[in-house]
C-alpha cells in the first residue's frame, strides 16, 4: 500500500498525544535540608552528563517602586568575587572541565545553572553554594557592572522599538501588580542604584529556604542527596520578607497607548489581562488560554495568520504570546506588523483581529481544529524530554510560582482533556475590552 508523506505525518502528529500519555514519568524524588532548601533530582540516564539548577524565588515583581532591576543586577554580581574565588575563576574552572554555564532573572525568579559530566556534580554544587552565601558584592566592582547593565538596557530595550513598546505596554497592562516593572530596571532606577542596595536584596532573598535545587541527569539521588548536604547544609535557616501572589484587576477598562519610531510600517500588540495556572480558579481555564493562544495565532494553521496574514496579506507578521507560568496573573498577547501596501491603519487592524476573536466567541472551534493545536503543545512538550536543561527549567519554574513539579508529569494528560466549549468559554471570559491593553506604533512623520 502507497501512502504520501503527507498521510504519514498527519498520522504520526495524530499519535502524539498517545505516545506522550504512554511515556512513564522519568524516576523523580524531592527532598528537604534542615535550613528549607528544597532538592529535586530526576534521573536521565541516557548520556553521562548532568545539569544543576539553582532557583532563588525572587524578580522584578517582588521590586518595590524606585529600585526596579536590583534581581538582574544581583545576578550579574554574584560572579565578581566570593569567599572561594575571584571574578572570572569560577568560569575559568568550568570551561577546564569543558562544563557550561549561564544564569537568567525573571519575573518571579533567578536563575544559576550549569551542565557538566556526572561525576563533577559536586563542583557545580560547591560553586552554586558559594554565590548563594558568600558573594562579596564590592562597592568598587559594582560601579562598572552598572554601566554595563545600563548599556544592555540601552541597546536591547531603549533602541529596540519593539521591545521598549512592549515594557511601555506592561506599565498599563498591569496597573496592580508588579510584574509592570521591567525586569532590567528603569534607567532612572539604574542610574540611583548602589551597592548598599544590592547587598541588602541578598541578605533578604537568597536564604536555602527560598530557593530550589534542580538536579537532572545521569546521578543518583542519594548521592544527590549528600553532596548537597555536605555544599549546602551549612548555611542556616533564616525567614525572606513576606510576599504575595501579584493579583491584577480583572475588568480595569480598556486602555492605549501610541508611539512614533523610525518604522517602514505600523505594528500593533494587543495584551488581554489573564490569569496563570496559580491563579486561575481551575487549571483547565489556564490550559484552554494557552490553546486559544495557539490557535490565534501560534501556527501557520491559527486562525490570524491563516485569514489576515497569509491570505489576506494585511499583516507581514503575527505573534501570540501566553505565559501561564507565573506566580500571579498572566497577560495574553498579540503582535502584529501591517502590511502598508493592504493596511496603514492600527485601527482598522484591531478591528480585524477582533472580527477573528469574536468568531471564536459565537462558535466553538471544531475538533479538528483544537486537536491540532493540543499536538502542537504536546509535541513541545515531548521534545523537550531530550533535552536536561529544559527538563530542569520545567521543574523548577513550578516551584518557584508556587505549583508542585509534579504538574511537570501531568501537563500533556491536562492539555489534551481541554474542549471546544472551554476554549470558547476562555474567549469569552478573557478576551474583552474591558480586560485590553493595545500598543499602536506609528512610523515617525517626516518633518521635512
Amino acid at each position: 500500500m502507497n501512502i504520501s508523506c503527507s498521510t504519514l505525518m498527519l498520522s504520526f502528529i495524530a499519535w502524539l498525544p498517545l505516545m506522550a500519555a504512554a511515556t512513564s514519568p522519568p524516576a523523580t524524588q524531592d527532598f528537604l535540608l534542615d535550613n528549607g532548601l528544597k532538592v529535586v533530582v530526576r534521573e536521565d540516564h541516557r548520556s553521562p552528563i548532568v545539569t544543576a539548577q539553582l532557583w532563588i524565588k525572587v524578580g522584578s515583581s517582588y521590586e518595590p517602586p524606585g529600585q526596579s532591576g536590583l534581581s538582574h543586577a544581583l545576578e550579574h554580581m554574584v560572579y565578581k568575587g566570593s569567599s572561594k574565588a575571584c571574578a572570572g575563576e569560577f568560569a575559568a574552572t568550568l570551561e577546564k572541565l569543558g562544563a557550561s554555564q549561564n544564569a537568567f532573572t525573571g519575573t518571579d525568579f533567578t536563575v544559576f545553572h550549569q551542565t557538566l559530566s556526572s561525576g563533577r556534580a559536586g563542583v557545580a554544587f560547591e560553586i552554586l553554594a558559594d554565590l548563594m552565601s558568600t558573594a562579596e558584592l564590592d562597592a568598587q566592582d559594582f560601579a562598572p557592572e552598572l554601566k554595563v547593565i545600563q548599556e544592555e538596557r540601552r541597546m536591547r530595550v531603549d533602541d529596540e522599538i519593539t521591545a521598549s513598546a512592549h515594557e511601555r505596554l506592561n506599565s498599563i497592562a498591569y496597573p496592580a501588580s508588579g510584574y509592570r516593572t521591567p525586569i532590567i530596571g528603569w534607567m532612572h532606577d539604574l542610574q540611583r542604584m548602589n551597592a548598599v542596595q544590592l547587598r541588602q536584596w541578598y541578605q533578604a532573598w537568597y536564604a536555602p529556604g527560598n530557593a530550589t535545587l534542580v538536579v537532572v541527569g545521569d546521578v543518583a539521588p542519594e548521592r544527590i542527596k549528600a553532596l548537597a548536604q555536605q555544599y549546602f547544609g551549612h548555611m542556616q535557616r533564616r525567614a525572606t520578607p513576606m510576599t504575595l501572589a501579584p493579583i491584577e484587576l480583572a475588568d480595569v477598562g480598556e486602555r492605549s497607548l501610541t508611539l512614533h519610531a523610525p518604522i517602514s510600517s505600523p505594528r500593533l500588540i494587543m495584551s488581554f489581562n489573564t490569569p496563570s495556572l496559580t491563579t486561575a480558579e481551575n487549571r483547565r481555564s489556564a490550559h484552554a488560554l494557552r490553546l486559544l493562544n495557539t490557535l490565534l495565532a501560534g501556527s501557520n494553521s491559527a486562525r490570524i495568520k491563516q485569514q489576515l496574514q497569509l491570505s489576506e496579506t494585511m499583516f507581514t507578521e503575527v505573534q501570540a504570546e501566553y505565559d501561564a507560568f507565573n506566580r500571579g496573573d498572566s497577560l495574553l498577547t498579540i503582535s502584529t506588523q501591517l502590511n502598508p501596501d493592504k493596511l496603514n491603519d492600527p485601527d482598522e487592524a484591531l478591528a480585524r483581529v477582533w472580527q477573528v476573536i469574536d468568531s471564536l466567541k459565537s462558535k466553538a472551534p471544531e475538533p479538528a481544529e483544537l486537536e491540532r493545536a493540543k499536538n502542537i503543545l504536546i509535541a513541545n512538550t515531548v521534545y523537550a524530554q531530550d533535552d536536561l536543561e529544559a527538563q530542569a527549567s520545567a521543574l523548577g519554574l513550578l516551584e518557584s510560582i508556587g505549583l508542585d513539579w509534579r504538574l511537570a508529569d501531568q501537563d500533556t494528560d491536562e492539555l489534551s482533556q481541554v474542549t471546544p466549549k472551554d476554549i470558547q468559554h476562555a474567549a469569552i471570559t478573557y478576551l474583552t475590552h474591558e480586560r485590553l491593553s493595545t500598543a499602536k506604533i506609528l512610523p515617525e512623520k517626516n518633518n521635512g
